[in-house]
């Protein structure tokens, strides 16, 4: 094989970005050559391309070599079980699941078709912000972590948002909220610096400012292995929002907000100064850094090159699909602390957590009028 021949399912907003980026040849030795939606009236625009309105009839097509799942949540499961076992390559927006029973199933199809090539799409990863605090986290130069704070309300949506699909802000067609939708990029990145924590507590308000049934207020507390603790603030209710993402070690602080990611260095070590420090008021001296880095807007199609490259000449994968397990996971015990009102340790019972969820799915009284609304640019929102 010299070409992969691509297979986009879902052409909602972020499937008609991949469109467009894919078409534009931003990807070499890839071509788009088949999509699938639902909503037959979709398909239109995107011939010459062979279009399905059924997405087991393109995973069967024999036309693809792997295909990119852009579905509403529940459905990246089985299309992606279906695609594995028809021999295809396989790549999953975020989140790979909607919860972690359903994330333990598709790996598990993948333990058992271990050559193809199973991808999830977190961009973030390939940001060049995270991958200078990445660097300076695994090089020491912060010391040991010790505390975590990460801000992120800076993801307003209006009733308009939630009224544009029958799936959204709904247990049985999104499995969750603010945590599982918008939240899951920077989950993802917390866990990939910092680690998965050992316990949880969630706090989250069910349709605080919308008329929604899932979260879209969320504050969570973290505790780490190693003693560091962590906030995690989010909601799609507050503006204007604020994104701080504050890291703290022994050796000094980052801060990225604004664009901008500063460090403030410790000449000496916090924990090593206050041993042999004489004085009570002492502080370590410190150095004031600002670190520069490329702004990107092409972490999408960074993150596909991988995913062929990885189909082609064996590259590791950036973001492996199992990965995508641990941001699920953190988007389930939050709520889940919450709804049973319970710090949660980790691992988190995935079994107990499924059966809460079809308790919420099957108590649902909402009824949603779904609105056509005017098809936006949401790219600005890919880099937080």
């Amino acid at each position: 094989m010299t070409k992969v021949r691509l297979g986009l399912i879902g052409l909602g907003n972020i499937g008609q970005h991949h469109h467009a980026y894919l078409t534009a040849g931003k990807v070499s030795r890839a071509e788009l050559v088949a999509v699938s939606d639902a909503v037959p009236s979709k398909l239109e625009k995107y011939k010459p391309l062979m279009t399905f309105s059924d997405a087991e009839e393109l995973i069967s097509s024999g036309l693809v070599d792997a295909v990119i799942i852009a579905t509403p949540h529940y459905q990246h499961t089985t299309l992606g079980i279906s695609a594995l076992h028809r021999g295809l390559h396989v790549m999953v927006e975020k989140p790979i699941s909607a919860h972690k029973a359903d994330a333990e199933r598709l790996i598990g199809a993948h333990d058992r078709n271990p050559k193809l090539v199973f991808a999830g799409m977190f961009q973030l990863r390939a940001e060049p912000r995270y991958l200078k605090i990445q660097k300076l986290i695994q090089s020491g130069e912060l010391g040991a972590i010790v505390r975590m704070s990460w801000i992120m309300t800076d993801w307003f949506r209006t009733e308009a948002y939630y009224a544009s699909g029958g799936w959204r802000a709904t247990w049985k067609g999104e499995g969750g909220g603010v945590l599982l939708n918008q939240c899951l990029h920077n989950l993802d990145v917390m866990q990939w610096l910092l680690g998965m924590p050992a316990r949880v507590r969630g706090f989250c308000q069910l349709g605080r400012f919308h008329d929604i049934e899932v979260e879209d207020q969320v504050t969570a507390y973290f505790e780490y292995p190693n003693g560091a603790t962590g906030i995690f603030v989010s909601s799609t209710g507050e503006a204007p929002g604020t994104n701080r993402f504050e890291i703290i070690g022994t050796r000094g602080k980052l801060v990225l907000e604004n664009d901008k990611l500063s460090f403030t260095k410790n000449e000496t070590d916090m924990l090593q100064f206050s041993k042999s420090a004489k004085l009570g008021f002492a502080k370590p001296e410190v150095w004031n850094v600002e670190i520069p880095f490329q702004a990107s807007t092409s972490g999408h199609a960074t993150l596909m090159q991988n995913f062929v490259n990885a189909i082609l000449d064996g590259e590791a994968l950036i973001a492996p699909g199992a990965e995508g397990i641990r941001s699920v996971e953190l988007a389930n015990v939050i709520l889940y602390s919450s709804l049973v009102g319970q710090t949660v340790e980790l691992p988190l019972d995935s079994a107990a957590y499924e059966r809460k969820l079809n308790e919420l799915i099957s108590g649902s009284r909402t009824e949603k009028k779904v609105v056509e609304v005017s098809n936006e640019d949401f790219t600005a929102s890919f880099r937080r």
